[in-house]
């Protein structure tokens, strides 16, 4: 599946071995960037997240951020905001949003076995990461979407190292929540 969304943005591959392939990494972000831009996408470079903006329902509604040069300076910069219908937590490893509202709201409950995010991704087994990152990117949090190694990492799996289809597939998947979400 991996494989299908490369060839949909039109990113050159090789094979590998049976079900494995390889691109050139500069050549597959550019395209993934260039195209997902064409579509809509919109990037904020060097922002931090601060803080989220949670509404009725205990929904995550947008963010509180600054920009990372203004954290680092210590500098007292009111920051801005940024309203959400949905938000999708793709920080990697860190989950960022995830312990924000962890941190905000100690009494949240997520979509975890435990109510509590889990200590951060196990240690790197690729294969079982890799299985585990699809049904992993779930609504995580009420109007949040955990995806790519956020969502190991939230949900306690393991990383997964060099092999990152299951990083298109939890993007695929991430979008495709989004969309239910925003249909209701």
């Amino acid at each position: 599946m991996g494989k299908q969304i490369l060839d949909d943005f039109s990113v050159k591959m090789e094979k590998y071995s049976e079900n494995y392939y390889h691109s050139d990494s500069i050549e597959t972000v550019t395209k993934l960037v260039s195209k997902s831009i064409d579509a809509g996408l919109q990037i904020f470079n060097l922002i931090s997240i601060e803080d989220v903006m949670i509404r009725e329902n205990d929904k995550v509604t947008g963010f509180v951020i600054n920009w990372t040069a203004t954290e680092i300076a210590r500098l007292h910069v009111d920051p801005m905001t940024i309203r959400a219908k949905v938000v999708i937590d793709a920080t990697g490893h860190d989950a960022e949003i995830c312990r924000v509202i962890e941190r905000k709201v100690p009494t949240a409950q997520f979509n975890t076995l435990s109510g509590k995010i889990c200590q951060g991704e196990k240690p790197m087994w690729a294969e079982i990461g890799e299985d585990t990152l699809y049904n992993n990117t779930i609504e995580i949090y009420p109007g949040v979407i955990v995806a790519g190694m956020a969502a190991n990492a939230v949900l306690g799996s393991p990383r997964m190292g060099p092999i990152f289809g299951g990083m298109l597939i939890s993007g695929k998947r991430a979008a495709e929540l989004a969309m239910e979400l925003l249909e209701k």
